[in-house]
């Protein structure tokens, strides 16, 4: 389930060290990347897919420095 692997993913994180931040920041840049991927680089069906304005998904790519790729 899901939930078991995120909850033993913190664990570890958190025996590790794992600044918050950094560990938000890390979870957005991948989540981000995947759905960017599954919707084929259109920044409009990945906004819409992540539930944020399109804005700031450019905004976030750019501060994580995501690429944009065609599928």
């Amino acid at each position: 389930m899901i939930s078991d692997r995120l909850e033993r993913l913190v664990e570890e994180m958190v025996d590790r060290s794992v600044q918050f931040d950094d560990a938000v920041r890390e979870f957005e840049k991948r989540f981000i990347t995947q759905v960017l991927k599954q919707c084929d680089g259109s920044l409009t069906k990945t906004a819409d897919a992540l539930g944020m304005h399109r804005n700031t998904l450019t905004r976030k790519m750019g501060e994580y420095k995501i690429k944009r790729r065609a599928g």
